[in-house]
This record gives structure tokens, C-alpha cells and sequence, in this order.
């Protein structure tokens, strides 16, 4: 092969791995975000998920992990100070005003959150569940993110997020 054809096959090349890589967008929800309201049946009852005060955090991975803690500031304290001292009564309230799972999550090929996964929940009945776009979206503004959230029962809740790092 002359030098001159192997020099536009390398260009070529070159160009096709080029263009391909720009065509690919960047992972939109990567990063750290914090919650900043959430909201149960915003078109109808419009009553806060999580308190007057929600207190939350999402974190998306680039190796495509998740972790989302999701808690009422103004959940009482436990008497006995201890985690596993609670009363029924303590232990409802906290289990009722906050959640805390993680998974695997994906995004399409313009970097939109698509779905996740969840390996491990407070709830246990959330584990093993894969939540598609019919259940979940997120859809990322700048530094702003909102999310609606389907739950099986039907209730619907949108939380709003700020980016973090």
C-alpha cells in the first residue's frame, strides 16, 4: 500500500472514531445533588414527601452507581439514643419520613437518565426492582433537576434537586 493511501486510511479513520465519540453526549445526572423539595400529588394535594424541611442527597456515579438518602430534618430523635433502642412508635416515625437505597442507574445515548436499578433499600421491598421511564424521570436543567416518581400504589411525587459538584 502506497504511504499516501495509508495516510488518508489513518485520516480516515481518524475521522469516523472522531465524529462517533462527539455524537455520544455526556451523562447528564453525574455528580452530586441535593434535594430541595419534594412534593406528594403536586397537581392535586400538594403535600410535602418529606416535612416541612426535607433533607436529601443523590449522588450518580460515573461508573453508572446510585445512592439516595431521603429524610425529614425534623424527624424526633429517639430517647434512648440508641439505633436499635427505638420504640414502635420511634421506629415508625423514622421509617414513615425517610427512605435510603442505591443500585446500578443508565442513561441514552444523549446522557438522559433512563432507569435504574435497586440493590439495596430501608425499604426491602424495593430491592431487585427496575424502574423504567414509565415509573421515573429525571430531567436535567443546568444545575437543576427534577424528579417524578411513580409509586406502585399510584401516588406520584416530584422532588426538585440542585446540583452540588
Amino acid at each position: 500500500m502506497p504511504i499516501r493511501s495509508m495516510f488518508l486510511a489513518i485520516i480516515l479513520g481518524a475521522s469516523v472514531v472522531g465524529s462517533h465519540a462527539q455524537a455520544a453526549s455526556a451523562n447528564q445526572v453525574v455528580g452530586t445533588w441535593r434535594m430541595v423539595s419534594a412534593q406528594i400529588d403536586p397537581e392535586g394535594r400538594n403535600l410535602p414527601a418529606y416535612g416541612q424541611r426535607p433533607n436529601g442527597m443523590l449522588v450518580f456515579t460515573p461508573d453508572m452507581h446510585f445512592i439516595e438518602v431521603l429524610t425529614d430534618a425534623d424527624t424526633p430523635r429517639f430517647a434512648s439514643n440508641v439505633r436499635g433502642g427505638g420504640t414502635d412508635a420511634e421506629n415508625r416515625t423514622a421509617m414513615s419520613r425517610s427512605i435510603g437505597f442505591f443500585g446500578t442507574y443508565t442513561v441514552d445515548e444523549t446522557g438522559e437518565f433512563s432507569g435504574n436499578r435497586v440493590e439495596g433499600s430501608t425499604f426491602p421491598n424495593w430491592v431487585g426492582d427496575t424502574r423504567t421511564r414509565r415509573e421515573l424521570t429525571l430531567k436535567v436543567s443546568g444545575d437543576q433537576m427534577t424528579e417524578h416518581f411513580q409509586r406502585p400504589d399510584g401516588t406520584r411525587i416530584v422532588i426538585e434537586w440542585q446540583r452540588v459538584r
